[in-house]
């Protein structure tokens, strides 16, 4: 390929736009270009990366006994009516009618058609297990678009799902896919991608991960211990307190905290400890706008993934007006009304005397006992875990708290889809039974945007030779020389007769800070440099984009030292 034939421009600046360094190189190297708020065209630069990823991900994907299909991306709303979900999922997903005012969808995710296309295929136990998959493009209206495509509304997914007849099989064939994710993760350049338990969200479902990568502008919090390998995601991540020892009861008074209305200003007009102190935060359900109250230790954040699960509906930060139930800025556990659901965090358990919301306007409570004033309680975790806190595994206060992007998920889905979509099979003893799924996505281009995040300097990215674009950058700084042009030419040859990827930079007039500035932006690994002075020592400069090899090597022997470094970053990669 010659790099002046190149569909577009590069450019020095840093777009204003571009709040990661990631989302600005891709810009600026032409590798995509905004359509729409979190939609983007993709250049040949950017496409050759993920055509790379996708044919990595299918070879794992058919290793493991996939099968390729391709679902439509539009489809009719009674299917999502038969899982349930057409009302259940919000306005992420796309509803419209068609000219006929037929009512439809724009797919975001596809376990309804994955059951559509095999219920019939899938009556008898003899067909099981079976795994398809499907690279293809989905449109998800993302409320808050970031970090070019990291975080976009229309997107390229791997997703796969696998249909069993117990437990077990499933079990197992959800190893198998657990295994496939890392060797992707490791061919594709990021070993480093951890797998952390996670909340199953709208996908339904008992067991699910995501797999990780740890970077500062990753949007998810990463819940490790530094002592053992408990790793989750904060949204699943439980939370363990110890409040130590009780101290000794003290007296309920009712106190006045005139203008006081968050527990920090209440705490500090009393002079007490937030730690002792019991924070009331409050959500409604969407369905009906009913109230549900968290009660937490006051330094404690309330986990909404949590509490959404136990309240069994979806919520939102509650409105409370002069006519509510619920007084704000004075909310406690004692006397509240029965009109609100209400929960109790783990975090309060065994204090012995709260600071807490009275009901009433101005005034809070002291000497709080929930025991002794409520009788029984039963406390749940719905907060977030803290820095330092308490391993769920191990025990140890060894609880670390980082930032990762998510590049793959899995989820262990049971009957909830073939249950209420009717796809059944009759097992060997003639009895007719739901069969169970999994379900496994890899995010294409958001992968190939987290690669750019993990691996770049100050000039541009740094691909992993596996979905570079190219794997050699050829730059001929003096093509209007007839002796310069001719060895460069006579590389660029060579390695293309020994099936080496080269974008050759035979452009003239182009001053060497400008060509390699655009090789930098490109971040081909292995980079020959062709110059008069060069050749007149008969070499030719040779290094990486890493700059971890940077050498002078004969003309003649230039091929083979090329062919002999790139098969050693594939190497590399294992």
């Amino acid at each position: 390929m010659k790099l002046k034939n190149l569909v577009g421009q590069r450019f020095k600046e840093r777009p204003a736009d571009c709040a990661t360094d990631s989302h600005a190189f891709m810009v600026r190297g032409v590798y995509m270009k905004i359509v729409s708020n979190g939609i983007f065209s993709e250049y040949p630069v950017l496409r050759r990366i993920t055509s790379k990823i996708e044919k990595i991900i299918r070879e794992e994907m058919d290793a493991i006994d996939g099968q390729e299909v391709l679902f439509p991306v539009v489809m009719p709303a009674e299917l999502w009516e038969e899982s349930g979900r057409y009302s259940s999922v919000g306005s992420e997903l796309v509803r419209f009618a068609d000219r006929h005012k037929a009512p439809m969808v724009l797919g975001m995710t596809h376990e309804e058609a994955a059951v559509q296309l095999v219920r019939e295929y899938g009556q008898s136990y003899q067909r099981y297990p079976f795994m398809i998959y499907q690279m293809q493009r989905k449109f998800r209206d993302e409320a808050r678009p970031r970090a070019g495509m990291i975080r976009v509304r229309e997107f390229t997914m791997k997703d796969a799902y696998s249909f069993h007849t117990t437990q077990k099989d499933l079990e197992e064939y959800y190893q198998r896919c657990f295994d496939a994710y890392h060797n992707v993760f490791r061919r594709t350049g990021v070993p480093q991608v951890i797998s952390v338990a996670s909340d199953s969200g709208m996908m339904g479902g008992s067991v699910s991960h995501e797999y990780m990568l740890l970077n500062e502008i990753g949007e998810d919090s990463i819940v490790i211990c530094n002592e053992c390998d408990y790793r989750a995601n904060m949204e699943a991540a439980a939370n363990i307190v110890d409040n130590g020892t009780p101290d000794a009861l003290k007296e309920l008074v009712c106190v006045s905290t005139p203008d006081c209305k968050t527990i920090e200003d209440v705490c500090a007009f009393l002079g007490t400890d937030v730690k002792k102190s019991c924070k009331a935060v409050v959500y409604q359900k969407n369905c009906d706008d009913s109230y549900v109250v968290a009660f937490t230790r006051g330094d404690y954040e309330v986990n909404e993934t949590k509490l959404r699960n136990l309240a069994g509906a979806e919520i939102h930060p509650a409105v409370i007006t002069d006519n509510s139930v619920l007084t704000a800025g004075y909310i406690g556990p004692y006397g509240i009304s029965d009109k609100a659901e209400y929960y109790f965090d783990v975090s309060l358990k065994g204090i012995s005397a709260l600071v807490a919301g009275a009901n009433k306007e101005g005034y809070h409570y002291t000497g709080l006992n929930l025991e002794r004033e409520l009788g029984e309680v039963n406390y749940v975790d719905i907060s977030k875990v803290q820095e330092g806190g308490i391993c769920p595994h191990c025990g140890k206060p060894a609880i670390s708290i980082k930032r990762g992007i998510e590049v793959g998920n899995i989820f262990q889905l049971g009957d909830k889809y073939t249950k209420t979509m009717g796809m059944t099979y009759t097992d060997k003893d003639g009895v007719v039974k739901h069969p169970i799924m999994g379900c496994y996505g890899i995010g294409v281009g958001r992968l190939a945007a987290s690669i750019c995040e993990e691996y770049h300097d100050a000039y541009g990215p740094v691909w992993p030779i596996s979905i570079a674009p190219w794997e050699v950058h050829l730059c001929c700084l003096r093509a209007d020389d007839e002796t310069v042009k001719g060895v460069a030419d006579d590389l660029y040859e060579k390695l293309k007769a020994a099936a080496t990827e080269v974008i050759y930079d035979d452009r003239r007039g182009v001053r060497p800070g400008e060509m390699f500035a655009d090789a930098d932006l490109l971040g081909v690994p292995v980079r020959v440099v062709v110059s008069l002075k060069n050749i007149k020592e008969g070499k030719v400069e040779i290094s990486t984009r890493d700059k971890s090899v940077k050498t002078s090597v004969d003309i003649d022997e230039a091929v083979e030292y090329i062919i002999n470094l790139k098969n050693q970053l594939y190497a590399q990669l294992g």
